[in-house]
Protein backbone atom coordinates (compact mmCIF):
# COMPACT_ATOMS: atom_id res chain seq x y z
CA UNK A 1 0.00 0.00 0.00
CA UNK A 2 1.48 3.27 -0.80
CA UNK A 3 1.46 6.33 1.16
CA UNK A 4 -1.43 9.04 1.27
CA UNK A 5 1.12 11.36 -0.90
CA UNK A 6 1.80 8.59 -3.38
CA UNK A 7 5.51 8.82 -2.73
CA UNK A 8 6.75 5.65 -1.03
CA UNK A 9 10.19 6.70 -0.54
CA UNK A 10 8.50 8.65 2.63
CA UNK A 11 8.10 5.40 4.31
CA UNK A 12 11.75 4.90 4.48
CA UNK A 13 12.74 7.55 6.92
CA UNK A 14 15.43 9.90 6.33
CA UNK A 15 18.95 10.31 7.53
CA UNK A 16 21.37 13.33 7.55
CA UNK A 17 24.38 14.09 5.77
CA UNK A 18 26.43 16.18 7.76
CA UNK A 19 24.48 18.32 9.75
CA UNK A 20 22.01 19.55 6.59
CA UNK A 21 21.01 17.34 4.02
CA UNK A 22 18.23 15.09 5.15
CA UNK A 23 17.25 12.85 2.26
CA UNK A 24 14.94 9.84 2.73
CA UNK A 25 16.66 6.55 3.16
CA UNK A 26 15.19 4.90 -0.49
CA UNK A 27 17.53 6.40 -3.15
CA UNK A 28 18.29 5.84 -6.49
CA UNK A 29 21.57 4.67 -7.84
CA UNK A 30 22.37 5.53 -11.04
CA UNK A 31 25.16 3.06 -12.30
CA UNK A 32 22.73 0.89 -14.02
CA UNK A 33 21.56 3.51 -16.60
CA UNK A 34 24.27 3.19 -18.79
CA UNK A 35 25.47 0.67 -21.42
CA UNK A 36 26.45 -2.88 -20.81
CA UNK A 37 29.56 -3.30 -18.65
CA UNK A 38 28.66 0.10 -17.33
CA UNK A 39 30.02 1.63 -21.07
CA UNK A 40 28.25 4.09 -23.24
CA UNK A 41 25.06 5.02 -22.97
CA UNK A 42 21.99 3.00 -22.55
CA UNK A 43 19.94 0.84 -24.59
CA UNK A 44 16.63 3.02 -24.33
CA UNK A 45 18.42 6.72 -23.47
CA UNK A 46 14.12 7.78 -23.07
CA UNK A 47 13.68 5.17 -20.44
CA UNK A 48 17.12 6.24 -18.75
CA UNK A 49 15.29 9.78 -18.74
CA UNK A 50 11.58 8.29 -17.72
CA UNK A 51 13.47 6.61 -14.62
CA UNK A 52 15.48 9.97 -13.82
CA UNK A 53 12.41 11.42 -13.63
CA UNK A 54 10.04 9.06 -11.71
CA UNK A 55 12.86 9.10 -8.94
CA UNK A 56 11.34 12.05 -7.85
CA UNK A 57 7.24 11.41 -7.87
CA UNK A 58 8.08 8.53 -6.01
CA UNK A 59 9.91 10.64 -3.35
CA UNK A 60 13.39 9.70 -3.89
CA UNK A 61 15.27 12.93 -3.38
CA UNK A 62 19.11 11.47 -3.06
CA UNK A 63 20.80 10.11 -6.11
CA UNK A 64 24.27 8.67 -6.45
CA UNK A 65 26.33 8.34 -9.62
CA UNK A 66 30.20 8.80 -10.45
CA UNK A 67 31.99 10.02 -13.33
CA UNK A 68 33.51 6.31 -14.34
CA UNK A 69 29.48 5.63 -14.80
CA UNK A 70 29.74 5.12 -18.47
CA UNK A 71 32.44 7.01 -18.47
CA UNK A 72 30.28 10.46 -17.68
CA UNK A 73 26.88 9.07 -19.38
CA UNK A 74 25.31 9.08 -16.04
CA UNK A 75 26.15 12.55 -14.47
CA UNK A 76 25.14 13.66 -18.07
CA UNK A 77 21.81 12.05 -18.51
CA UNK A 78 20.99 13.10 -14.88
CA UNK A 79 21.77 16.77 -16.02
CA UNK A 80 19.53 15.91 -19.24
CA UNK A 81 16.37 15.01 -17.11
CA UNK A 82 16.91 16.80 -13.35
CA UNK A 83 18.76 19.98 -13.80
CA UNK A 84 17.40 22.76 -13.21
CA UNK A 85 17.43 20.60 -9.67
CA UNK A 86 14.19 20.63 -7.73
CA UNK A 87 15.39 22.31 -4.56
CA UNK A 88 15.77 19.34 -1.65
CA UNK A 89 17.33 17.19 -4.37
CA UNK A 90 20.98 15.68 -3.28
CA UNK A 91 23.04 14.18 -6.10
CA UNK A 92 26.31 12.41 -4.98
CA UNK A 93 28.66 11.28 -7.61
CA UNK A 94 32.42 10.05 -7.16
CA UNK A 95 36.00 9.68 -8.05
CA UNK A 96 38.86 7.69 -8.58
CA UNK A 97 38.54 5.04 -11.13
CA UNK A 98 39.42 5.07 -14.46
CA UNK A 99 38.04 3.35 -17.14
CA UNK A 100 39.25 1.14 -19.86
CA UNK A 101 36.62 -0.71 -21.19
CA UNK A 102 33.61 -2.00 -20.21
CA UNK A 103 34.21 -4.19 -16.54
CA UNK A 104 37.33 -2.42 -16.04
CA UNK A 105 37.52 -0.04 -13.13
CA UNK A 106 41.74 0.75 -12.10
CA UNK A 107 42.22 2.92 -9.34
CA UNK A 108 43.75 5.95 -9.61
CA UNK A 109 44.07 8.38 -6.40
CA UNK A 110 46.56 11.13 -7.99
CA UNK A 111 45.96 14.45 -7.07
CA UNK A 112 45.74 15.42 -10.86
CA UNK A 113 43.30 12.34 -11.62
CA UNK A 114 40.74 13.70 -8.85
CA UNK A 115 41.30 17.20 -10.20
CA UNK A 116 40.17 16.18 -13.28
CA UNK A 117 37.29 14.02 -11.96
CA UNK A 118 36.27 16.70 -9.74
CA UNK A 119 36.84 19.86 -12.00
CA UNK A 120 34.46 17.14 -15.09
CA UNK A 121 31.61 16.30 -12.66
CA UNK A 122 30.92 19.92 -11.69
CA UNK A 123 30.49 20.62 -15.46
CA UNK A 124 28.46 17.76 -16.00
CA UNK A 125 25.90 17.98 -13.53
CA UNK A 126 26.12 22.03 -13.88
CA UNK A 127 26.78 22.71 -10.80
CA UNK A 128 29.35 24.89 -9.04
CA UNK A 129 29.44 23.17 -5.99
CA UNK A 130 29.14 19.16 -5.19
CA UNK A 131 26.39 17.88 -2.51
CA UNK A 132 28.35 14.90 -1.95
CA UNK A 133 31.56 13.96 -3.17
CA UNK A 134 33.03 10.60 -2.49
CA UNK A 135 36.33 8.95 -3.15
CA UNK A 136 35.82 5.56 -4.78
CA UNK A 137 38.85 3.74 -3.09
CA UNK A 138 41.92 4.45 -1.03
CA UNK A 139 44.71 3.96 -3.97
CA UNK A 140 47.63 1.87 -2.31
CA UNK A 141 49.72 3.64 -5.23
CA UNK A 142 49.59 7.07 -4.11
CA UNK A 143 50.18 8.42 -0.95
CA UNK A 144 47.09 8.35 1.27
CA UNK A 145 47.61 12.18 2.01
CA UNK A 146 47.58 13.34 -1.30
CA UNK A 147 44.05 12.11 -1.85
CA UNK A 148 42.83 12.83 1.37
CA UNK A 149 44.61 16.16 1.42
CA UNK A 150 42.97 17.27 -1.96
CA UNK A 151 39.58 16.03 -1.01
CA UNK A 152 39.95 18.68 2.08
CA UNK A 153 41.09 21.69 -0.39
CA UNK A 154 38.62 20.92 -2.71
CA UNK A 155 36.19 21.43 0.25
CA UNK A 156 37.03 24.71 1.54
CA UNK A 157 37.74 25.74 -1.87
CA UNK A 158 33.45 24.98 -1.77
CA UNK A 159 33.48 22.19 -4.89
CA UNK A 160 32.13 20.15 -2.63
CA UNK A 161 29.98 20.12 0.27
CA UNK A 162 30.36 17.28 2.32
CA UNK A 163 32.71 13.81 1.34
CA UNK A 164 32.31 10.46 1.82
CA UNK A 165 34.33 7.61 0.96
CA UNK A 166 33.43 3.93 -0.43
CA UNK A 167 34.91 -0.06 0.65
CA UNK A 168 36.39 1.46 3.69
CA UNK A 169 37.83 0.01 7.04
CA UNK A 170 37.23 1.54 10.03
CA UNK A 171 41.05 2.48 10.37
CA UNK A 172 40.64 3.96 7.13
CA UNK A 173 37.31 6.33 8.03
CA UNK A 174 39.72 7.25 11.26
CA UNK A 175 42.42 7.95 8.88
CA UNK A 176 40.27 10.43 6.42
CA UNK A 177 38.86 12.04 9.59
CA UNK A 178 41.66 13.86 10.69
CA UNK A 179 41.26 15.30 7.01
CA UNK A 180 37.29 16.45 7.02
CA UNK A 181 34.10 15.27 7.80
CA UNK A 182 33.20 12.02 6.34
CA UNK A 183 28.96 12.08 6.49
CA UNK A 184 28.96 8.69 4.10
CA UNK A 185 30.12 4.97 3.66
CA UNK A 186 29.51 3.42 1.20
CA UNK A 187 30.47 -0.29 0.98
CA UNK A 188 29.11 -3.49 -0.59
CA UNK A 189 26.21 -4.93 1.87
CA UNK A 190 23.66 -7.36 1.60
CA UNK A 191 21.71 -9.58 3.91
CA UNK A 192 23.70 -12.27 2.37
CA UNK A 193 26.57 -10.38 2.33
CA UNK A 194 27.58 -8.50 5.67
CA UNK A 195 31.77 -8.23 6.00
CA UNK A 196 31.66 -4.67 6.97
CA UNK A 197 28.86 -4.91 9.84
CA UNK A 198 31.74 -3.46 12.28
CA UNK A 199 32.03 -0.40 9.20
CA UNK A 200 28.29 -0.10 9.79
CA UNK A 201 28.40 -0.59 14.15
CA UNK A 202 30.92 2.55 13.75
CA UNK A 203 28.67 4.57 11.07
CA UNK A 204 25.69 4.06 13.47
CA UNK A 205 27.97 5.91 16.62
CA UNK A 206 29.17 8.86 14.79
CA UNK A 207 25.94 9.21 12.52
CA UNK A 208 27.40 8.45 9.29
CA UNK A 209 25.41 7.50 6.31
CA UNK A 210 26.10 4.24 5.45
CA UNK A 211 25.00 3.25 1.41
CA UNK A 212 25.08 -0.27 0.73
CA UNK A 213 25.78 -0.75 -2.91
CA UNK A 214 25.17 -4.31 -4.46
CA UNK A 215 22.36 -4.39 -1.88
CA UNK A 216 20.97 -7.12 -3.52
CA UNK A 217 23.71 -9.18 -4.23
CA UNK A 218 23.57 -13.11 -4.34
CA UNK A 219 23.83 -14.97 -1.42
CA UNK A 220 23.81 -18.54 -0.46
CA UNK A 221 20.81 -21.04 -0.52
CA UNK A 222 19.96 -21.04 2.76
CA UNK A 223 20.04 -16.94 2.48
CA UNK A 224 17.21 -17.32 -0.52
CA UNK A 225 15.32 -19.55 0.96
CA UNK A 226 14.60 -17.51 4.26
CA UNK A 227 13.94 -14.45 2.28
CA UNK A 228 11.52 -16.25 0.13
CA UNK A 229 9.55 -17.79 3.09
CA UNK A 230 9.10 -13.94 4.48
CA UNK A 231 8.63 -12.69 0.83
CA UNK A 232 5.66 -14.86 0.78
CA UNK A 233 4.19 -14.31 3.74
CA UNK A 234 4.08 -10.19 2.84
CA UNK A 235 2.94 -11.24 -1.05
CA UNK A 236 6.07 -9.42 -2.18
CA UNK A 237 9.19 -10.21 -3.99
CA UNK A 238 12.82 -11.57 -2.20
CA UNK A 239 14.00 -8.31 -4.04
CA UNK A 240 11.77 -6.19 -2.04
CA UNK A 241 12.47 -7.93 1.31
CA UNK A 242 16.43 -7.54 0.97
CA UNK A 243 15.98 -4.01 0.70
CA UNK A 244 12.68 -3.88 3.21
CA UNK A 245 15.54 -5.64 5.79
CA UNK A 246 17.99 -3.23 5.08
CA UNK A 247 16.22 -0.50 5.69
CA UNK A 248 15.01 -2.20 9.35
CA UNK A 249 19.32 -2.92 9.59
CA UNK A 250 20.41 0.34 10.87
CA UNK A 251 18.89 3.76 10.72
CA UNK A 252 22.18 4.82 9.18
CA UNK A 253 21.27 3.08 6.50
CA UNK A 254 20.55 5.29 2.62
CA UNK A 255 19.58 2.46 -0.24
CA UNK A 256 20.39 3.25 -3.43
CA UNK A 257 19.02 0.27 -5.71
CA UNK A 258 20.01 0.49 -9.21
CA UNK A 259 17.50 -0.07 -12.45
CA UNK A 260 17.08 0.94 -16.34
CA UNK A 261 13.40 0.09 -15.85
CA UNK A 262 10.37 2.57 -14.42
CA UNK A 263 8.88 -0.65 -13.20
CA UNK A 264 11.76 -2.07 -11.20
CA UNK A 265 11.85 1.67 -9.38
CA UNK A 266 8.83 1.20 -8.59
CA UNK A 267 8.90 -2.34 -7.24
CA UNK A 268 12.53 -1.42 -5.22
CA UNK A 269 10.76 1.93 -3.97
CA UNK A 270 7.52 0.18 -2.77
CA UNK A 271 10.03 -1.93 -0.55
CA UNK A 272 10.29 1.68 1.62
CA UNK A 273 6.46 0.41 2.71
CA UNK A 274 6.77 -3.23 3.97
CA UNK A 275 6.84 -3.57 7.84
CA UNK A 276 8.78 -6.68 8.77
CA UNK A 277 7.53 -8.97 11.93
CA UNK A 278 9.41 -9.75 14.62
CA UNK A 279 8.87 -13.55 12.39
CA UNK A 280 10.52 -12.37 9.68
CA UNK A 281 13.41 -10.87 12.02
CA UNK A 282 13.75 -14.79 13.19
CA UNK A 283 14.30 -16.04 9.40
CA UNK A 284 16.43 -13.22 8.58
CA UNK A 285 18.04 -12.13 11.61
CA UNK A 286 19.01 -8.45 11.86
CA UNK A 287 23.44 -7.76 12.35
CA UNK A 288 24.39 -8.18 15.47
Amino acid sequence: MQTETNKPALASGTVTLGNDLAVNRMGYGAMRITGDGIWGPPRDHDEAIRVLKRCLDLGINFIDTADSYGPYVSEELIAEALHPYADGLVIGTKGGLLRTGPNQWPVDGSRKHLEEALNGSLKRLKVEQIDLYQLHRFDDKVPSEEYLGFLQEAQQQGKIKHIGLSEVSVEQIREAQQYFEVVSVQNMYSFSQQKWNSVLAYCEENNIAFIPWYPLGGGSLGDEESMRRVAERHGTTTYQIALAWLLAASPVMLLIPGTSSVKHLEENTAAAEIALTEEDFQDMPLPQ
